[in-house]
């Protein structure tokens, strides 16, 4: 746990608003400004236009970027400088960048001039569990904030301006609280930010009091989490708020989950899909259409064993060149997904001129789920931090057992172990033994995905556990247990 996550922990509740409403303020000052509001009035002129007119503005841009990242951004310079052949003014010219390399030294992609103490900074794990580093400018900030707005919220009769509630992944809670609040009330943002890691049969009455307490109109979160929630509060029998539109992000949004958290709090549910890198997004419609946002980057679907285009409408490698952060150029930047481009260029009947997206693959992790019933999403934001790992996974192989893999890299030392499992505890508590095992490679699926949790639960344990009913004799009594393993 970092000292200040420690510090805030320890705070009354008031003293925790607090904190997180001045949080909630830094965030504003970054991603809002007196230019937001005709920010957004363009994102929605621009979904009106026609592909012709999407690849005048698109060319524009890219054009610009290409330059900048050629000439100013040293990864890309020292790359062209070594080679003779080839134009970078033209974009399939330009190298595949994979996560690794970016990875590896992300300083090398800021361009000349800028100065990362002064600029945002973001940190993702992302879908590989490998962290990852990103610099914004707050203008970069507010054009993909305003985009956000205007596509994710105002779509679906939203604002920032209403109260919201996200279930998300930061710690707002010590995991071993048990009782409520398992909130807090950011002032600033006008959010109830609830936590994910106390969703259990006993605590759900009083998530649900607390939204109505805060009168809040809709919520954005885990697809996981916020089906949990419905779930939950169906199973129980408890009413739950009604609210204008549930927007999940981060995660897939599997059919099972859109119904059960529709019918719980009666309205809409729509998907967004995205990433902290802002080389593509999407989001959903009022008709179901997941449509593309062509303004944050340009999008290609590749062969699954090469680097050629897709055949259209078959699924394929995700590749964007983001067209939003011009300090921070990522040129071809291979996502991690795959997907598929709908390929009949027919127009969604909300009108608007946005293409579609079919489907998006990949972001199929499971989740964990703790002996007392609390399932939990994206669980590995424990690697977000500037740890010396290659990449990890963690295997969940019984009630009360985790797998931890990692793959080290030079620098890294028992203690750094030691330090994963002291975050997975915050998430997951005592009653879970946590493994670490340390390996050369974490093998991929058969279709080359990198599954950053696995669960190897029986449909029984899950609904035991869900029901409350688990017990230790079942998972082998192996409570507290944790390890640090060392390389076979």
């Amino acid at each position: 746990m970092s000292r200040w996550l420690s510090v805030y922990h320890r705070l009354p509740y008031p003293l925790r608003v607090m904190a997180a409403s001045a949080r909630g303020y830094y965030l504003n000052y970054w991603r809002q400004g007196r230019s937001s509001e005709q920010l957004i009035t363009e994102a929605h002129q621009r979904e009106t236009w026609d592909s012709a007119a999407w690849k005048v503005w698109r060319d524009q841009r890219l054009r610009l970027l290409l330059e900048r990242a050629a000439t100013q951004v040293p990864y890309y310079r020292d790359y062209w400088s070594r080679r003779k052949d080839g134009e970078w003014a033209r974009l399939e010219n330009w190298p595949i960048l994979k996560k690794d390399v970016l990875r590896e030294n992300p300083g090398a992609f800021v361009a000349d001039g800028c100065d990362r103490r002064r600029m945002f900074s973001e940190h993702t794990s992302g879908t590989t569990g490998k962290p990852l580093s990103v610099w914004w400018s707050r203008r970069t900030a507010q054009e993909w904030y305003a985009l956000f707005e205007a596509r994710a919220r105002r779509w679906h009769g939203v604002s920032d301006r209403d109260r919201w509630v996200h279930i998300g992944g930061q710690l707002v809670t010590p995991f071993d609280q048990k009782r409520p609040p398992f909130w807090v009330w950011n002032f600033a943002m006008r959010q109830l930010y609830m936590s994910s890691y106390h969703l259990c049969p006993e605590n759900i009455s009083a998530y649900l009091d607390a939204m109505r307490r805060h009168r809040v109109r809709y919520m954005l979160g885990y697809s996981s989490s916020m089906y949990t929630l419905a779930r939950l509060a169906e199973v129980n029998g408890l009413e739950a708020p009604r609210l204008a539109v549930v927007i999940s992000n981060a995660e897939p949004l599997f059919a099972h989950q859109r119904e059960t958290i529709s019918r719980v709090f009666g309205c809409p549910v729509r998907e967004t899909y995205g990433m902290t890198e802002i080389v593509c997004a999407a989001s959903e419609c009022e008709q179901g259409s997941l449509h593309i946002w062509p303004d944050v980057g340009v999008l290609e679907i590749l062969e699954d064993d090469s680097d050629k285009p897709a055949e259209p409408g078959q699924p394929g490698r995700v590749v964007a060149t983001g067209l939003l952060n011009m300090d921070m150029p990522l040129v071809r930047y291979e996502v991690g997904d795959r997907a598929v481009i709908d390929s009949t260029g027919s127009r969604c009947a909300c009108g608007r001129g946005l293409p579609l997206l079919r489907s998006v693959e990949g972001r199929s992790d499971d989740t964990v789920l703790t002996p007392d019933g609390r399932t939990l999403g994206r669980i590995t934001a424990v690697f977000k931090t500037d740890l010396p790992i290659q990449e990890a996974q963690v295997e969940q192989q019984s009630l009360c057992q985790l797998l931890v893999r990692i793959v080290p890299l030079d620098d890294y030392k028992e203690a750094d172990g030691q330090s994963i499992i002291e975050r997975l505890r915050e998430r997951v508590g005592n009653t879970m033994a946590i493994r670490i095992e340390l390996v050369d490679s974490i093998p991929r699926t058969a279709n080359g995905k990198f599954r950053t949790v696995i669960s190897r639960l029986s449909s029984e344990d899950r609904e035991l556990a869900f029901r409350g009913q688990a017990s230790d004799t079942r998972t082998g009594g192996l409570s507290g247990l944790s390890t640090s393993g060392e390389r076979p």
